[in-house]
């Protein structure tokens, strides 16, 4: 299954441990699809910068009511809100491509979310990111030189607007069987179900021949 993720985003942290540890107990693969999701905000949900800006009412409070709850439900160590927030998660996302070409993403976006979300580091700075490359056994200054390159922001570019085509509005976004998608960290139960039944089928086609 496909995994569209910015580590920007607490529910995608909340989603992202989740999801891996689904995915070990399930036996699926995860493919990470790295993306920026001020770009699909700015282009298909405007909205979310309309609930930043509004004034208290019942829904909002809720909202983050709703967010603290599942981050004490989860162990998970968040501190919320970070110092910086929202934050520039560009050059960490293309790193996190960088990662994902070399087998690493799973460590690397970890270190990230840890970095940002439990120590309240700014990982639009080279230094803190260079921490995750060290978690993640990759090389800091190659893999930071290949992350500020003109082509793996396009690439990050073309995820963005990959997620935007197929119907996504937000991070994290779960895509099953190529077009089947599911939307929020509290949606891993569906994935869940989404993929046994991908295994049933592929299954049943393998007995079939």
């Amino acid at each position: 299954m496909e995994f569209f993720f910015d580590c920007s985003s607490p529910w995608t942290y909340l989603g992202f441990e989740t999801l891996v540890a689904a995915a070990r107990a399930d036996g699926f693969g995860v493919c990470f699809r790295p993306f920026l999701v001020g770009g699909v905000f700015n282009t298909v949900n405007t909205s979310v910068y309309e609930m930043r800006a509004a004034a208290a009412n019942p829904k909002t409070a809720y909202f983050w009511k709703d967010l603290n709850d599942w981050i004490t439900r989860s162990g998970l160590a968040i501190t919320w809100p970070p110092s910086i927030f929202p934050i520039n998660s560009a050059r960490a996302m293309r790193a996190c491509l960088v990662a994902a070409d070399a087998g690493a993403c799973e460590a690397f976006a970890r270190r990230v979310f840890q970095l940002y979300w439990g120590e309240d580091r700014d990982i639009a700075d080279p230094a803190v990111l260079a921490e995750a490359c060290a978690a993640a056994g990759l090389d800091a200054a190659a893999t930071l030189e290949a992350a500020d390159s003109p082509e793996l922001k396009a690439r990050l570019r073309a995820n963005t607007d990959e997620v935007i085509a197929r119907g996504g509005f937000g991070t994290p976004t779960f895509f099953v069987g190529g077009s089947d998608m599911y939307f929020g960290q509290d949606r891993i139960v569906l994935v869940r179900a989404a993929m046994a039944r991908e295994g049933a089928k592929a299954g049943a086609r393998a007995e079939s021949r």
